[in-house]
């Protein structure tokens, strides 16, 4: 039987910890300032979303919440890009994002979005109106209940919570559930209620419960799983360690280990923005985007590979690898589900990740450990850029159009050094995954900074992507979401001119907020991603083709400053400095050099005729 102990987080601050909490008079009030007031208890500042008939008493909540100082609602352009605000609030501070729609088509709009959170465990309270109850099954206008299209059942298989509220009495049960659901699974809930419940009256006064104590997130550990890790870690000479994205509020105590273990590291595609690309055990990107020296490292035959926070998809096994899915695999998680996908490893270690990494740290420590002396390619030494990159050189061409190396480049050195990148999906998120760095940090330390009155916490995530789900359009709104998140770091979105076709209407979202948010599209009148993969796999060259578009005059026709480049040239006229002090989003319309092939070799080797 194994042996389950608490451990204290000591090094990690809950979110949860931050309140303004708004609590409400004595007496009856509406159900929809009750759904505000539980919100506001747990710190959270905003809710995404597009306001309709079904779901009006909860904008007027918003309203009254907003006049005094409370939760304030921030309008979307589209309900899925409601979701990815949500989202990117979420992962940029570690609460629960919330994103409102109302009934019928705004309901069936958001799925997308939620599918997204779902699959890259994102907390996320999504609430949905109805029409009124005694409606129901009458044909009623945009009806999305059981007798009309059925919103409920269509999120049931990507949420962690779901459940229509069918009377006031249900509400704040069912609420408390759907929050608690959501942040300890790291997952949607959902809550579909009726505009008549969200109208009814309910009691007043304190809150039924107590949601900030309950929502703290235990730290269980397997501490007979963790002494035995101890073990095997005590008798390896080659220890290689692979950090996915939910290492996030682990990432400095991993670091440690590298260094009490004299171990060498490589991250998946969504772990790279946990670390220091210049940190001298990194040997790169493994999977999707990533580095040959990734691969070289893994295949070196290392006595123990570590892989903490990953879900062993296509994109962070390297298309399912024997070079990670072997006997010499731990797998440590907090997901049962990420667990069963490695049952080849040699042992699963599960729990709260900062906690097994803390216990993990004091046991070695404890000991006395001392790393032994590294064998064959482990030594950590600071790798060459020509080593860590392929197509070095394209990063320093000064041919027009640019090349995408040399963009990526460019950006490492031009923005700010706490810049949040978020690189969209396709060919935008490839070359920003081989290539772009930070200028460099000593750490991915948590920053804690005050604004007037409120203390605000940034999650570390220097590069954020989305994975396995992968939307198009996903980053562009996202930005918004981890701009307003944290709006004392500059946020940069790169982007394809395909995505940006889709979702780009939600940079008017950053203008009116007066978010500082610079979006780069990369612009070669394609869908990148589907026109190297046609001619990587020797498919038929059709159906990839966009049309020219000047994505400048797109942004000054919405009051949006913009740029093109072509060159290298082009960058130099382009004052950085006051595009990061300005309090409003600029858009780059850069014309890259679209014959450039991606490093993308993982996709083509699941998309490649058998």
């Amino acid at each position: 039987m194994t042996e389950l102990s608490l451990a204290t987080a000591r090094s990690y601050d809950d979110p949860l910890d931050d309140q303004a909490s708004f609590p409400l008079e004595t007496g009856e009030c509406e159900a929809s300032d009750l759904i505000v007031d539980y919100l506001e208890s747990i710190g959270i500042e905003y809710a995404f979303g597009i306001p309709g008939g079904a779901v009006e008493p909860l904008y007027n909540a918003f309203a009254r919440s907003e006049r005094r100082g409370g939760l304030r609602s921030i309008v979307a352009r589209h309900e899925n890009g409601a979701a990815f605000m949500a989202d990117g609030y979420a992962r940029a501070t570690g609460k629960i994002g919330v994103c409102v729609t109302t009934s019928g088509p705004g309901a069936t709009n958001i799925i997308t979005g939620v599918a997204c959170a779902y699959d890259n465990s994102v907390p996320m309270l999504v609430i949905t109106g109805q029409p009124a109850l005694p409606s129901f099954g009458r044909r009623s206008f945009q009806e999305s209940g059981c007798t009309g299209i059925n919103i409920v059942a269509m999120l049931r298989h990507c949420t962690g919570y779901n459940s229509l509220v069918s009377h006031s009495d249900q509400l704040e049960t069912k609420l408390a559930n759907a929050l608690m659901r959501a942040y300890q699974l790291h997952k949607p809930a959902h809550l579909s209620i009726p505009v008549d419940v969200m109208r009814s009256a309910v009691r007043g006064g304190p809150r039924a419960y107590d949601l900030p104590s309950l929502m703290k997130r235990p730290s269980l550990v397997d501490d007979l799983s963790v002494r035995e890790l101890c073990d095997e870690i005590r008798q390896a000479r080659k220890i290689v360690f692979l950090i996915g994205g939910g290492c996030v509020e682990a990432a400095q105590q991993i670091m440690e280990l590298v260094k009490l273990t004299g171990a060498l590291f490589v991250t998946a595609p969504d772990g790279k923005g946990l670390i220091n690309p210049r940190h001298r055990a990194y040997r790169g990107v493994f999977g999707f985007g990533g580095h040959r020296s990734a691969d070289e490292v893994l295949l070196d035959q290392p006595d123990m590979l570590i892989a903490i926070g990953t879900s062993m998809g296509e994109w962070s096994s390297g298309a399912w690898s024997e070079a990670i899915l072997n006997d010499r695999l731990i797998h440590i998680d907090s997901s049962e589900e990420s667990l069963a996908r490695t049952p080849m490893a040699r042992l699963h270690v599960q729990g709260r990740i900062l906690s097994i990494c803390e216990r993990l740290i004091d046991i070695l420590r404890a000991s006395g450990h001392q790393p032994l002396p590294p064998a064959g390619k482990a030594a950590a030494t600071l790798l060459a850029p020509e080593i860590l990159y392929e197509g070095l050189e394209a990063s320093f061409s000064d041919a027009t159009p640019i090349k995408p190396q040399r963009l990526m480049r460019e950006l490492s050195i031009r923005c700010p050094e706490h810049t949040q990148f978020l690189a969209e999906t396709g060919n935008s998120m490839t070359w920003a995954l081989h290539f772009l760095e930070i200028k460099d940090r000593r750490g991915t330390k948590r920053r804690e900074v005050h604004i007037g009155e409120k203390k605000r916490r940034s999650l570390p995530g220097w590069l954020r992507i989305t994975m396995d789900f992968c939307p198009m359009g996903w980053a562009l709104g996202a930005a918004v979401g981890v701009a307003r998140g944290n709006p004392d770091r500059p946020v940069v979105c790169i982007s394809g001119d395909g995505s940006y076709l889709m979702n780009g209407q939600e940079i008017t979202v950053a203008a009116s907020e007066k978010l500082c948010v610079l979006y780069i599209i990369l612009n070669d009148a394609a869908l990148g991603m589907v026109k190297h993969g046609q001619i990587l796999t020797g498919a038929e060259q059709t159906a990839f083709q966009l049309p020219q578009v000047d994505y400048r005059l797109m942004a000054e026709s919405m009051g949006i400053p913009g740029h093109v480049v072509h060159g290298p040239e082009d960058l130099d006229k382009i004052d950085f400095a006051a595009i990061f002090r300005r309090q409003g989003p600029t858009l780059l319309d850069v014309r890259i050099d679209g014959t450039e092939i991606p490093p993308m070799n993982v996709r083509i080797k699941t998309l490649a005729p058998s």
